[in-house]
C-alpha cells in the first residue's frame, strides 16, 4: 500500500487490489477512513473532524493527481508521490 502523501500528519495511501468508486485510504493513529476521490467523501470510516477537513481540503485540490494515481494503480504501477 503505496503512501502517495501526507496532510497534516495523515497518511495518503492506495491499495493495490482496489475497486470502484476511486478513492484513498487515510490514516491518522486509530483512525481509518475511505475517501472517494470525486467528489471528495467518505465512503468508511473516520478522522477527527480537524484532520478530515484539512484531508478533504486537499482532495478537493488535488482531484486530478489523485486520478492519475488511482489510473496508475489500475495498469499495476505504482502511482507517484503528491504535494
Amino acid at each position: 500500500m503505496p503512501t502517495v502523501a501526507i496532510i497534516d500528519g495523515v497518511k495518503i495511501q492506495f491499495f493495490f487490489d482496489e475497486h470502484p468508486p476511486p478513492h484513498f485510504h487515510a490514516v491518522f493513529a486509530e483512525f481509518v477512513a475511505q475517501i472517494q476521490i470525486d467528489p471528495p467523501k467518505v465512503l468508511r470510516g473516520s478522522l477527527p473532524p480537524t484532520k478530515f477537513a484539512a484531508v478533504l481540503a486537499w482532495a478537493a485540490r488535488n482531484r486530478d493527481e489523485l486520478m492519475c494515481a488511482w489510473a496508475a494503480l489500475a495498469t499495476g504501477q505504482k502511482p507517484t508521490r503528491l504535494q
